[in-house]
C-alpha cells in the first residue's frame, strides 16, 4: 500500500496544470540564459548525480541551452551495440519497468494494472492486431539518464502516429498508481517493418515536465497544443535504420514502450523490474525467420 505522502504525491498530478507547467518549463529549457544556464546544469548534475565520464562535451559551459545539456551526446563508442546478428538491444539507458508477454490486448503496466494495446498505439484496431499475445518491454528514463532513443533492431519505418493526452508523470510510483498511464499520455509511435520481426512499433511516452518529443525524420513533435491525433505516413518513403541509429529523443525525461508481435523475440530470463539498461545492451534474440 503507498504511504499518505506517495498518495499526496499521485494525486495531486490530478491538478496541476501539467500541460501549462510542461510548457512553461519547456520555454526555459530553451531559453539562453548565460550564467543561468550554466548554474541549472551544474545543480542538475549534482542533484541527480549525472555521471558526465560518458559525455562528448564535457564542458558545462558550452552547453547554451538547458535542452542542448539535457539531449547531450555520448562520445563515440560510449555505448557498443550488440553485434550479434539476432540480438535485439536496448533502445535507451533507463530501468525495466516492465517486460514480457501482451495478453491479447492487455500490457502489463505495473503489479495490477493492465492497460490496452490497441489504446496505446493510437486506437486502430488493425495496428494492434499485428501485436496481440506478443511480446513488449517498458523502460523508465529518469531524470540523470542519456535521453536519446535508439532502434532496437532494424526496420524501415512505415509510419507515426502523434496521440495527443494528458502529462503524468511515468516515474515506478505512478505507473503503480494510475491506470492506463502510458495509453492516456500524449505519446509518438513509430511503426517499423523487419523481414525477421515483421512490423514491430517503438512508442515515445510524453511526461510531466517534457518539453517536447522529437524525432530524426520529422523534428518536434510534441507538444499536442492545439494539436489532433496526427498520422505520418512514410510506406513510400525509403527511411531505414540499423540497430542503433539514433531514433529520436526527448526533452526533459519519460518512457519508451517497444511491442513485438507474436512469437517473434525473446527477453533475456534475467531482466526483471528495475534492472537497469545501456544503449546498445542485449536484452533479448529475434527468432523470426527470413521472409
Amino acid at each position: 500500500m503507498p504511504s499518505m505522502v506517495d498518495k499526496l504525491k499521485v494525486n495531486i498530478q490530478y491538478f496541476l496544470p501539467k500541460k501549462l507547467l510542461s510548457r512553461a518549463v519547456g520555454k526555459l529549457a530553451a531559453a539562453e540564459l548565460g550564467k543561468g544556464t550554466t548554474w541549472i546544469v551544474e545543480n542538475f548534475i549534482k542533484y541527480y548525480n549525472v555521471d558526465m565520464k560518458d559525455v562528448e562535451v564535457k564542458d558545462v559551459n558550452e552547453f547554451k541551452t538547458f535542452n542542448a545539456f539535457f539531449t547531450r551526446a555520448l562520445k563515440k563508442g560510449a555505448r557498443p551495440i550488440a553485434a550479434e546478428a539476432e540480438a535485439l538491444v536496448s533502445p535507451v539507458d533507463g530501468t525495466v519497468s516492465e517486460l514480457g508477454e501482451i495478453y491479447k490486448d492487455a500490457v502489463l503496466q505495473a503489479k495490477g494494472h493492465y492497460y490496452s494495446l490497441e489504446a496505446l498505439l493510437g486506437g486502430d484496431p488493425k495496428d494492434a492486431k499485428d501485436f496481440e499475445s506478443g511480446e513488449f518491454a517498458t523502460i523508465y528514463l529518469s531524470p540523470k539518464d542519456y535521453h536519446r532513443v535508439h532502434m532496437p533492431f532494424a526496420g524501415k519505418l512505415e509510419k507515426m502516429v502523434f496521440i495527443p493526452g494528458d502529462l503524468f508523470s511515468v516515474n515506478p510510483l505512478t505507473a503503480k498508481n494510475v491506470d492506463n498511464l502510458f495509453a492516456r499520455n500524449e505519446r509518438v509511435v513509430c511503426f517499423f517493418k523487419n523481414d525477421k520481426i515483421g512490423r514491430f512499433a517503438v512508442v515515445l511516452v510524453g511526461a510531466t515536465i517534457v518539453a517536447s518529443i522529437e524525432t530524426v525524420f520529422a523534428g518536434v513533435i510534441a507538444p499536442s497544443v492545439g494539436k489532433e491525433k496526427t498520422i505520418y505516413d512514410y510506406s513510400k518513403d525509403n527511411i531505414t535504420f540499423k540497430k542503433g541509429d539514433e531514433l529520436g529523443r526527448f526533452l526533459l525525461g519519460s518512457t519508451v514502450v517497444c511491442v513485438f508481435p507474436k512469437g517473434k523475440v525473446g527477453f533475456d530470463k534475467k531482466l526483471k523490474t528495475g534492472t537497469p539498461l545501456k544503449m546498445g545492451t542485449k536484452i533479448g534474440d529475434v527468432k523470426g525467420k527470413q521472409a
